[in-house]
């Protein structure tokens, strides 16, 4: 049983009173000075807030949605939501106009915190009559609204007005990554354990250093960064932008990091872009060279204070752990979904085994299917259901309480999980057999050549092929240079070539097709946690893959279609 003291508005009238005058949110702003806010200041600035949203004499539980990046502001406005009574939508703020207006409507939003966004515009698209409530880094083209001056200026909230731990605190959108987004809703009582849980099981404490860049829309960083630190009392650090990011990381010195594979492979090849793998690996093996190139490196990252260091959202490639290993930082891997905050399992120091992530989570209870193959979990951490959709969530649950992951796995003697694949991204040759595209992506881009790729086939395909990406920097030297394309060709059959060499006849893979564009939110390929949106990929590029088979040739470079 959660203790009540563990909830979050409880968490933050105890730092409000215990920690008035200590720093809390430091946050970037655009002209490049640094605002640090006390917890007192933002508890203030809390207090107001959620007095202006009270006096709209909304119904108790209304919806209220939050469009913005991440930012301090972001964290006011979800607190805000929770003091005056009601219920916080996230919403990505990656999303176009058109696949936010549906997500509002569904959800019944009552108004939309806005903030910093790529697209201001998206926030002229809105429902006529929303109210738009300004966050104090909105810009000014995002046409009326309350501004955040007139909402400090409402009377606040007294005292200490608290909520039950099995009310429900806020609906979470899926990325969509299998399709439309659904609402998870989570109770108080999960958003307290997901913070418990990291004090308990990682001796987190109130001197840790976080950093908030990942979108506070989805469940990894709204844990690790808001959630954690409403647990702990400590400091936040924001990300201002993508061109910022490691100025604003080494501000941070994060002691605890959740970062996306891609991410950890982006570092990893700035790095060796530096200084050549083969040679790294030399100096690393000198014991006083290597500690110095070590400390350099990380130095040089901001990554120098980390003591944990954590890799979700997607499948990390077994030598990508080596990679960072080797350089002092043992990561470890975290699977979860937004169904049960991310709550499942997570890997130890010390206990890492390739091709597995880790033990359950503690008060989880983790099975496989007999029949299906399927991962099944019960813990205090599952979701209540999806908000309006009573036989989707019927659905996602068996007959005797565990919900459904869709992810097909093996459970080692000890408790370690490893992940076969998605159940439904399962596909049959034309020679009838069935191949998991899951663990041959991990293969072509474990040694961070290939940015991100999608295994992909079908009964019309005599054999599986690769649609695969390439990082921005190589994708472009290979339009403009021939001799480093050529280079570069060598590299991807010798890839393609070593991968088939480890795989069954049947998941051989007809080629390796280099696609020439960006897997980005923007071109609707990845969700805006970096996850490969399969069904889009398949469906931009499924009329040449019959043609590109054909060719036998083993490295194909695509051209965008029309």
């Amino acid at each position: 049983m959660l203790p009540a003291a563990a909830l979050p508005l409880q968490r933050l009238y105890a730092h409000e009173r215990e920690r008035a005058t200590q720093p809390y949110l430091i946050q970037p702003l655009a002209d490049g000075r640094v605002l640090t806010l006390s917890w007192g200041e933002t508890m203030r600035q809390v207090r107001h807030v959620a007095g202006w949203l009270r006096a709209q004499d909304w119904p108790h539980g209304s919806k209220i949605a939050v469009l913005a990046k991440n930012s301090a502001w972001w964290f006011i406005a979800d607190f805000a939501i929770w003091m005056a009574g009601h219920v916080s939508v996230p919403l990505f703020h990656t999303l176009q106009a058109a696949s936010i207006l549906p997500l509002i409507e569904h959800a019944g939003c009552r108004a939309c915190f806005v903030g910093r966004l790529d697209d201001p515009g998206v926030v002229d698209a809105l429902p006529a009559g929303l109210p738009r409530l300004h966050l104090p880094d909105t810009a000014s083209t995002h046409g009326d609204g309350v501004d955040w001056p007139t909402l400090l200026e409402a009377a606040p909230i007294e005292g200490e007005p608290l909520r039950d731990a099995d009310e429900i605190a806020t609906i979470v959108y899926t990325s969509g990554t299998t399709g439309t987004p659904k609402g998870v809703m989570h109770r108080f009582a999960t958003l307290g354990l997901v913070s418990s849980l990291a004090v308990r099981m990682f001796g987190a404490s109130e001197h840790d250093r976080l950093i908030s860049y990942l979108p506070l829309a989805h469940i990894a960083d709204r844990g690790f960064a808001e959630l954690a630190s409403i647990q702990l009392g400590c400091r936040v650090y924001f990300a201002w932008s993508v061109d910022s990011f490691v100025d604003d990381l080494r501000r941070a010195r994060p002691t605890m990091l959740l970062s996306v594979p891609r991410l950890w492979a982006k570092f990893q090849q700035g790095i060796t872009a530096q200084l050549p793998q083969a040679k790294l690996a030399r100096l690393l093996k000198l014991p006083l060279v290597g500690r110095h190139v070590r400390r350099k490196i990380l130095r040089a990252l901001g990554l120098d204070a980390l003591r944990v260091a954590f890799s979700g959202a997607a499948p990390t490639p077994p030598e990508l752990f080596g990679f960072w290993r080797a350089l002092g930082v043992e990561l470890l891997e975290v699977y979860g979904m937004s169904e049960n905050f991310g709550i499942a399992h997570v890997g130890r120091i010390g206990e890492f085994r390739p091709g597995y992530i880790g033990r359950p989570w503690d008060g989880v209870d983790a099975r496989i299917d007999a029949q299906t193959g399927e991962l099944q979990m019960r813990s205090p951490g599952v979701m209540a259901g999806y908000y309006q959709a009573p036989a989707l969530t019927a659905e996602a649950f068996s007959a005797d309480g565990y919900l459904r992951t869709g992810d097909c796995g093996e459970l080692s003697a000890d408790g370690l999980l490893k992940i076969t694949g998605r159940i439904k991204e399962q596909f049959k040759t034309a020679k009838g057999k069935f191949v998991v595209p899951s663990p041959i992506e991990n293969h072509l881009c474990a040694d961070g050549l290939l940015e991100a790729c999608c295994v992909t086939g079908g009964d019309a395909l005599p054999a599986p092929l690769a649609l695969a990406m390439l990082g921005a920097e190589r994708q472009a030297r290979c339009r403009d240079d021939a001799d480093y394309r050529a280079q570069t060709q060598t590299q991807l059959e010798a890839l393609l070539a070593g991968v088939n060499a480890r795989l069954d006849r049947h998941e051989r893979l007809a080629c390796l097709v280099v696609t020439d564009e960006a897997w980005t939110v923007e071109t609707g390929l990845v969700t805006p946690t970096m996850k490969v949106k399969r069904n889009a990929l398949e469906h931009r590029y499924r009329p040449r893959m019959a043609a590109w088979c054909a060719q036998q040739r083993p490295v194909i470079w695509a051209d965008p279609p029309d």
